[in-house]
């Protein structure tokens, strides 16, 4: 059976335009063009367009997509490499979904109440934030003058100070995630907006220039308590947010 290129189409979601363009670069002929002119495809066709739209919603780009559908790989072993990345995907989503659910639940339930409700148990999400007594050697050393202004504005702070400024941070990371999530590079004027946000939060206990914003940045990578934060957010998010603050410090800071 075989079936018209506007059949294939109306079925995929493709257009017909970008169907010709997968046959002109060679990456889906049609088994065959009719007197009419018209491509027809058969099972074989519609099958390497699945493979090619799964790539696609991967991330891969078209050139590496015709290497692998061309390297006579397997179909079942790739089908299974895609299923597992998606489901992969899937988890991430729905955690990251769970938290911003959960944070617009509280959010709301204070609206109601008319009243400033607190997130339940803020460090679920913001576990291990504060530094270890290693750490805040550490930082101590190589920045004194900025571990004295930590100290100071911390020192100033009540309990409930504290508790808003987690809330304050965990919600910011949110909306990063949410950014990370929809595919929108860390360059965009909204995310840049994020990240100004960021820096003045940390301005609250220190105020970095560009090569310590950025290594700022980094140490949310390297410092594995810093990293799982962020992972509990979403997977992928500490390098986004340190690649975000580069572009910051580059552009703002310098």
């Amino acid at each position: 059976m075989a079936w018209s290129i506007a059949d294939v189409a109306r079925m995929s979601g493709v257009t017909s335009r970008t169907l010709r363009h997968y046959d002109e670069i060679g990456l889906l002929p049609p088994a065959w063009i009719g007197s009419n002119g018209h491509r027809y495809y058969e099972e074989a066709g519609l099958l390497r367009l699945q493979q090619i739209l799964l790539m696609r919603e991967l991330g891969v780009g078209l050139r590496e997509i015709r290497a692998v559908l061309d390297s006579q790989v397997d179909q079942v072993a790739v089908l299974r490499e895609h299923h597992r990345r998606l489901l992969a995907e899937r988890n991430r989503l729905e955690t990251l979904a769970r938290t911003v659910g959960r944070t617009i639940a509280e959010l709301e339930e204070g609206r109601e109440t008319k009243g400033m409700k607190k997130i339940n148990r803020p460090e679920n999400l913001f576990e291990g934030f504060e530094l270890s007594a290693e750490d805040e050697a550490e930082v101590r050393e190589r920045w004194p003058k900025h571990w004295e202004e930590s100290r100071q504005a911390t020192q100033g702070m009540t309990a409930d100070d504290m508790e808003q400024w987690q809330r304050d941070v965990t919600a910011q990371m949110i909306r990063m995630a949410e950014f990370m999530v929809a595919g929108t590079p860390v360059d965009d004027p909204a995310v840049q907006a994020e990240v100004d946000v960021h820096y003045r939060s940390v301005c609250r206990f220190w105020t970095p220039n560009a090569e310590a914003y950025k290594g700022l940045g980094q140490h949310y990578v390297d410092e594995p308590r810093f990293r799982a934060n962020y992972e509990k957010i979403a997977e992928g998010l500490a390098e986004y947010q340190r690649d975000a603050m580069a572009v910051y410090a580059g552009t703002r800071l310098s």
